[in-house]
């Protein structure tokens, strides 16, 4: 059984999903009908996953999901309408959703989509808890706790580059191509490049370095990147 937050402000659908979750699927449901609502919610229970509309009456999901990020990196699955586009699915999965859904859906085919979901943050958990600290010369991850530091200074990194960095020194001197960071960091099979490059120039600057200067993250043109420690 996991607990769920559904954050819905239309009342027939919220109840349907709450039901079907709740009876069918045996979930621990609670739900919020603004985005308010749904952050005093996180503020105050671990959830296990997140279901958002894109649409509130007080900020729009997008927003929600920033702040959402801000304090928590619970699972969510963002529902949206039609008409949001390409370009607003792939700013939602930048944002840091893990998975969308496109109205209308059947409240069966959420539980299935929230199952999946459920079942790949297990795996993540997992190998979490296998690798709770990383070291790479200098440089220490800390998995469990998602803290990180670099000769005993702690570094201010946002979820994102966190992700990216975790990702990395999980595997020390081995190469890893842009397309591989974007299925693996941002769940996304196909992507901008630049997505990775950007991430990866934050990520220098707070490890002191640059692309020129590289100490930790070097790039191999046309192949990818590897952090590994100074010589």
């Amino acid at each position: 059984m996991a607990r769920v937050l559904v954050v819905e402000d239309d009342h027939f659908l919220r109840s349907a999903l709450i039901r079907h979750l709740t009876e069918s699927a045996a979930h621990s449901v609670r739900s919020a009908g603004t985005a308010l609502e749904a952050l005093r919610e996180v503020a105050g229970i671990r959830f296990d996953a997140v279901v958002l509309d894109l649409w509130l009456p007080d900020l729009r999901g997008a927003e929600v999901l920033a702040l959402l990020r801000a304090v928590s990196d619970v699972p969510v699955i963002v529902t949206c309408d039609p008409g949001a586009g390409e370009a607003e699915a792939v700013r939602l999965l930048d944002a840091g959703a893990d998975d969308l859904l496109v109205r209308p859906y059947a409240p069966e085919h959420l539980a299935a989509r929230l199952a999946a979901l459920l079942r790949r943050a297990g795996i993540r958990a997992a190998a979490t808890a296998a690798q709770e600290v990383l070291r790479v010369g200098g440089l220490t991850v800390d998995a469990r706790r998602r803290t990180a530091a670099l000769d005993g200074v702690p570094l201010e990194l946002t979820r994102r580059e966190f992700d990216l960095l975790r990702f990395l020194a999980a595997r020390p001197g081995e190469v890893v191509a842009r397309r591989e960071l974007l299925a693996e960091v941002w769940q996304q099979a196909y992507g901008d490049d630049q997505t990775v490059d950007v991430h990866l120039s934050w990520l220098r600057r707070k490890l002191g370095e640059s692309a020129a200067r590289p100490r930790y993250l070097h790039t191999l043109r046309g192949v990818g990147v590897k952090l590994e420690p100074p010589p």
